[in-house]
């Protein structure tokens, strides 16, 4: 019996498969055994055409493929080169050792390329499963990102066999896989960003409010609502808000990179965090993720790390709304179907824009609000207070006049959210403000004097609730953050306090 490891699927993570196989005396057959799915039992038919087509002949045996643990559902062809390396080996002295071995054949034993091998390889390296991995050759310039791996690319079945058979003599293949951006080090940790702004906040005129709540919200990944008449600009800002948020580490960016794959999309390595912004009509499945047979990843997850945008707020059902507010609290998303039950994280900055009333004039100087006071209450009561409690930053936004002027660029704000964001770190702070747990905000939210007093006379006159009075905390670390403040002063609470919830 011989063996060699490969992965598939559960959920959002990688589970490591053994791919073992015999050849005994018998009938001559080929099955394979182990909870396999469709794309893997015609791997059968595509390991027989690609070794015959490299002048294997198939021994008169039953041969046999099991895919262990037997209890967890295998799908994808990344099987293929596994199922046909064993075959072809059977009879040959060879250490298959600790090999991972991915690849889908063609008939002709051409390797090629597929996409969904980058998550799958990410999360194993994350859960330090693997150290060789042989991969189709033009997968290489993608994996390569991923540290602490020998990847060995191939072309071809026989490609494949020959390293095997000669592994003293081969050497991994090296590709540059440094992260071309411009970075700023901390702590021995590099922080990447990118200075391109494909839309920028010189296009919003006026609504300074609006613009510096903004300011805020990036540098310390606050979530954020804004609520005011159509046209204002409340869609424009939060679209130009992705282009000023932190760096990332590489780290998150092999993240996201996953996260673009899961989205069927070709990864970029680009330090941009991700932009989700789905539809009000969408469906709760959509939204968090699911499926019958197995837990899809929904935009919540694909937003992990990168902002959530839900334009139209109210109009979103109230099943969305309400299912929103735990991932908003604990930072991850649980799909409980019958035959799975997984976990993602869903860590995001979270961007809600919304009208005042239904027909959306009720802030309107110039426009008659055509709404009773019964269709207003019905509108808002669509949010309820435990989901409004937890946004940081409520923002009314702004009458558009004549005279309303730009005033700060996309690149200028960029810049103050980089210098908050190392002057948090250089504080030895490894989460972003918004996120502190209650021993985190008792390190760092240092008050002085005046700042506490104004906190403790707020908390009495507001009657805030625990939540609210972190929500300030927060709020104010983020603002002395911006002015480089150690300590979080009066007029740092101050300000926070005036983005609460009315």
């Amino acid at each position: 019996m011989k063996t060699v490891f490969c992965a598939t699927y559960e959920g959002l993570d990688a589970k490591v498969v053994q791919v073992e196989s015999t050849l005994t005396k018998g009938l001559p057959s080929f099955s394979i055994v182990g909870m396999a799915n469709t794309s893997i039992s015609e791997s059968k038919e595509r390991c027989k055409s690609a070794l015959l087509s490299n002048d294997f002949r198939f021994p008169p045996k039953r041969i046999t493929i099991n895919l262990a643990p037997s209890d967890i559902k295998k799908e994808g062809s990344q099987f293929d080169l596994s199922i046909a390396l064993l075959i072809a080996l059977n009879d040959v002295e060879v250490d298959l050792g600790e090999w991972f071995v991915f690849g889908e054949l063609g008939l002709d034993g051409m390797i090629k390329e597929n996409i969904q091998l980058y998550p799958l390889m990410l999360s194993l390296a994350n859960q330090k499963f693997i150290k060789k991995v042989i991969v189709p050759f033009e997968s290489l310039k993608k994996l390569s990102k991923i540290p602490d791996v020998e990847f060995y690319g191939v072309k071809t079945l026989q490609e494949a066999i020959e390293l095997l058979k000669n592994q003293q003599t081969i050497q991994p293949n090296i590709e540059e896989s440094n992260i071309e951006y411009p970075f700023y080090e901390i702590n021995g940790e590099k922080y990447y960003y990118i200075k391109e702004y494909d839309e920028d906040f010189l296009d919003v005129k006026g609504q300074e409010v609006a613009k510096r709540a903004a300011l805020i919200s990036a540098a310390g990944f606050h979530n954020i609502l804004f609520e005011g008449s159509p046209g204002c600009g409340k869609s424009m800002i939060a679209k130009r808000l992705r282009y000023i948020l932190p760096s990332m580490t590489s780290d998150e960016i092999l993240d996201v990179a996953k996260l673009q794959v899961l989205d069927f999309k070709e990864p970029d390595f680009r330090p941009r965090r991700p932009y989700r912004s789905p539809h009000h009509s969408s469906t709760s499945a959509s939204v968090f993720g699911g499926g019958s047979h197995r837990a899809m990843i929904g935009e919540v997850g694909l937003a992990n790390g990168g902002i959530l945008m839900f334009d139209e707020l109210p109009h979103f059902s109230k099943n969305v709304l309400e299912a929103l507010r735990e991932p908003l609290e604990d930072k991850k998303i649980r799909i409980s179907r019958v035959n799975s039950k997984v976990e993602y994280p869903a860590d995001f900055l979270f961007i809600g824009a919304m009208n005042p009333c239904p027909c959306g004039n009720l802030l309107d100087e110039h426009k008659e609000c055509r709404c009773n006071d019964l269709e207003i209450q019905r509108y808002k009561s669509r949010l309820s207070d435990p989901f409004l409690d937890r946004i940081d930053l409520n923002v009314t936004m702004q009458q558009v006049t004549s005279d309303d002027k730009p005033s700060i660029s996309s690149k200028e704000m960029h810049k103050k959210v980089l210098e908050a964001h190392i002057f948090a770190k250089n504080r030895q702070q490894k989460e972003f403000n918004a996120k502190l747990n209650d021993s985190d905000i008792e390190r760092f939210c240092v008050f002085n004097d005046e700042a506490k007093e104004i906190l403790d006379m707020a908390i009495n006159r507001f009657a805030l609730s625990f939540r609210s009075i972190k929500k300030v905390q927060k709020v104010s670390r983020t603002i002395a953050d911006l002015d480089a403040s150690e300590f979080i002063k009066k007029e740092h609470v101050l300000e926070a306090l005036s983005y609460r919830k009315r």
